[in-house]
Formats: C-alpha cells, structure tokens, sequence
C-alpha cells in the first residue's frame, strides 16, 4: 500500500529550505502569511510518510486553536489526508486528535508513524509529556509558549530504537516552530534564535543551550507566491491595521517591533534612550527593586529631576518638569544568555553587589521602593532584614489594589509627556547603558483577558521594578504620584 501513495504537498520556496535545511533545531517565523501553520503540517505528514514509524508532536499553546487551525479549512489535516484516509493508508482519530499511517512493517498501522495534536497552555501541564518519546516536535507560534515549556518538551527529543534512513540521517530528532513577533515568549524567541545569528546561519549550540544545530529562517509574506495569487489584496489588509508596529511586524515579520504590547505605541528609542550625561547635584538619586532568585531580580537606579538645568551629553542644555524620571543605572540577575531565567544569589549577596556598585557612583544613593514580598516573614525572619544587615534599606513599595494597572498607565503616561515638546509633565527617559530595560520594557506584551495589565509570564522584571519607583512619592515635586 505505501508504494501506492502519492507524496504531492507543493511547497514555497522559503519553506522548502525550511524542509531541506541540515538544522535539527529550526525557527520558521516572521510575517503573517508566510504559511508557517500549513507548513508545519505539511512537515508533519510529509517526515511521518517518509520515516516509517515516526512519533510526531504539533503543539499549540490553546486546545480551541489547535483544532481551528489545523482541523479545519481547506488546508487541514483532514483535507490534505483525504485521499490517503480514502484509500486506507491514514485514519484520523478525533477523540485522542491523533493521525496514524499504515506505514509499519509489512503494510500495517501497528508500528507505523503517527502524528500527535497536542496543547499545553501552562507550565504544569507540560509534565503531561514526560514519558513521550518525540522524534519530531512541532510548534505552531512559538512565542505563545514560555521558555521552560519549550526547553522541556524539547527534552522529550529522543530517537529510541527508531532507523532514520539515510537520507534523514543527521537531522532527527528535530524541533521545527513557526512563530510572529509578540506574544509572552516574544523575547526568550527572539533571544534564542533571531538575535544570536544572521538568518539562514546555522550554528551548534552549546552543550547547555541543548547542543542543537539552530536556524532561524525568515518568513515573509512576500515569500508566499501561493497566497498572494490567490488572495492578491491580502497585503493592503495588513497595510490597514492601523498601528504602524503592527503593520511592520505583521507584513515585514520585524522583530524588534511588537505590537500589541503594553508600551509599543508610547516607547521611541530616539527620544526615551538618551546617552549618560552628569546628574545635576540637587537632583534626588534612589533605587528600586524587584526580588528574583530562579526568576532575575532587578535593581534600578533614578534620578528625579527638581527642575534644575541639566547639560546633556552633547553639551546642549535642557530643563525637566519636576518628577521626571532617568534610569542612570541597572543590575539585572540574569546570566546574560537566557532570558527570564535567574542566578539565585542570595539577598547579603544582592545587598553586596549593591554597595561595590553604589562606591563607584560619587553620589549619594537614598532608599527607594522594592517588592512588598521581601517583608514575608519565614521562620522569624525576611529577606528585607537581610538587606538591611547588609547596610541596603528599601521601602514598601506601593501594591495597593489597583496598583499593577495605575503603574502600568502611570509608565505610558510619562513615556508619552517624555515625547511633547516643550515637556509640561513629568516625563521617563532612560540612559544608553541601560540595556536590559530597553530590551524588555519595549516588548511587554498585555495579558490575554486582562488588556489594562502586563502578562505576569512574560519577562516583566524590570517592568514591576519601574512600576514601583513611578508610583513611589516625588520627593522633588512633593506629590504622591500613586
């Protein structure tokens, strides 16, 4: 039966090297309609056809989805599989959302390959997979998924007693994801894959990294000849989304434009990054701070204008409405390669790091707002207790009901008075070095059911930590800001 079927998926160029590429570790993303899903499923049925007994694993982040977008339309699974059902050589199982070829030894579905149809929309269930033996993982939009989901189900990747043939040879076990920019995975995606290399560069990964050979192949719409012919005004649809963020990251696939997020409207790199220039000496210098152990921590360091002429970097002088806020300085506790992911040193070791750093600054540093969480009393004792033996005194910041969504709005609403000119309101600007806010803080995106808030999954450390100096009280201005 199997030299009876027909292998006829027509693929675009772009996903044809996705297909042919030596990678075992691919990121096929960018533009809408660049045919990532219908890739995907297209790599699905092709590698399961061409390796008998092959275990694939397609995952999207939400079951609703998963069935949408590939159970149904005229590039499902079902549609594509239709003549293979007909004839015998495929059958669908709707219950378990599982696909079995009759590809085994001797003809036979037992021991063929299979494609599973899977979600996993929180970290918890991702254990559900821990006795998976996965040849082939699949993931449809990648940045919906955190890294510690993806990191583990890439740890299912194993061969087992499988015979790869030989024109396969090399390239399984493989994880192939589609992605768009955005999203709560956006930046440990664009980190991993985007950001380490030119596109089309293959690279072996460190032993730590997964020791993978890791591409990221661009998807553009205009890639697509398919779509285009067929739907030939799709283009000037997403010219007409209206944000221009989201009309580059949708038509272009950019991604260091994120739409949709909580601050891609209101952040300008242009205006907010300005280069480090000398603190004027009457204005107000403290610190902030967001506790992290397996998480990063962050440690924020603001000067509050008073009103006092400044001189820029280029030598220019400017003044600043009383409140406005430079982050001059930053600590973030990662280890520099893998977003969101800590360094757990210890609260004396935080408290150290602090002081050594605050030596260099010639300025007096005062106390200023940190995560409430640090008073939590365990066993007698608190992290904040820790800080202070160590000569580090913080204040409660403010986490007031209501809190989260007044600091997030707070934040956009001195992102934009930082744009007027002349500047009437207290604005929030940040010095060049500090490179970890402006490689976070621009791609905040907004949680899924709750617009007004920060997805509390993504990598929103230094966001909490300037949410908290913003509604901190202005000492210069002499106003509660919260």
């Amino acid at each position: 039966m199997a030299n009876e079927v027909e292998l006829d998926f027509p693929l675009h160029p772009k996903q044809l090297e996705a297909f042919f590429s030596q990678a075992t570790e691919i990121l096929y993303g960018g533009a809408a309609g660049g045919g990532k899903s219908h890739f995907l499923r297209v790599a699905a049925i092709a590698f399961a056809y061409l390796i008998p007994g092959l275990q694939v694993y397609l995952f999207r982040r939400l079951s609703p989805d998963l069935l949408k977008n590939h159970m149904e339309g005229p590039t499902s699974f079902p549609v594509l599989l239709s003549a293979w059902v007909d004839m015998g050589f495929a059958k669908i199982n709707y219950t378990e959302n599982s696909i079995a070829f009759r590809n085994g030894k001797g003809g036979v579905f037992a021991g063929g390959s299979k494609i599973f149809l899977c979600h996993c929309q929180y970290e918890k269930n991702m254990y559900s997979y821990q006795g998976a033996e996965i040849h082939l993982l699949l993931f449809d939009e990648l940045t919906h998924f955190t890294e510690k989901i993806y990191r583990y189900l890439r740890g299912r990747l194993r061969l087992g007693g499988l015979q790869i043939p030989k024109d396969y040879e090399g390239i399984f076990p493989r994880v192939i994801s589609g992605a768009n920019p955005g999203g709560v995975g956006h930046n440990w995606v664009k980190a991993a894959f985007v950001d380490g290399a030119g596109p089309m560069e293959l690279r072996t990964m460190e032993r730590e990294e997964g020791g993978m050979a890791r591409q990221y192949i661009p998807a553009r719409l205009f890639d697509n000849p398919t779509l285009l012919e067929n739907d030939p005004d799709y283009a000037d649809r997403l010219s007409a989304l209206g944000s221009p963020e989201l009309v580059k990251a949708m038509l272009e696939g950019d991604w260091d434009i994120v739409s949709g997020g909580m601050f891609d409207d209101v952040f300008r790199r242009d205006v907010h990054v300005v280069q480090p220039f000398r603190i004027p000496a009457t204005w107000h210098i403290n610190r902030s701070f967001d506790w992290g152990s397996s998480k990063p921590f962050a440690v924020g360091w603001w000067a509050e204008s008073d009103g006092t002429e400044a001189t820029m970097a280029d030598g220019s002088k400017r003044t600043f409405p009383p409140g406005t806020l430079f982050r001059i300085f930053e600590w973030y506790g990662w280890d520099g390669k893998t977003p969101d992911k800590g360094i757990k040193l210890s609260a004396k070791q935080i408290a150290q790091g602090i002081k050594e750093r605050e030596a260099k600054f010639g300025f007096r540093v005062m106390p200023g707002p940190a995560d409430s969480a640090i008073w939590t009393e365990e066993n007698g004792n608190c992290i904040a207790n820790d800080f202070e033996a160590e000569g580090i005194v913080w204040q409660k910041a403010n986490k007031k009901p209501g809190s989260r969504v007044n600091g997030w709005e707070r934040m956009r609403g001195m992102f934009r008075a930082a744009q007027e000119s002349p500047m009437e309101e207290p604005g929030l600007f940040v010095f060049s070095n500090c490179l970890q806010f402006i490689r976070t803080i621009p791609t905040l995106p907004r949680d899924e059911t709750k617009q007004d808030d920060v997805d509390t999954h993504s990598e929103d450390h230094i966001g909490d930590e300037t949410r908290y100096r913003v509604l901190a009280t202005s000492v210069t201005a002499g106003r509660d800001l919260s």
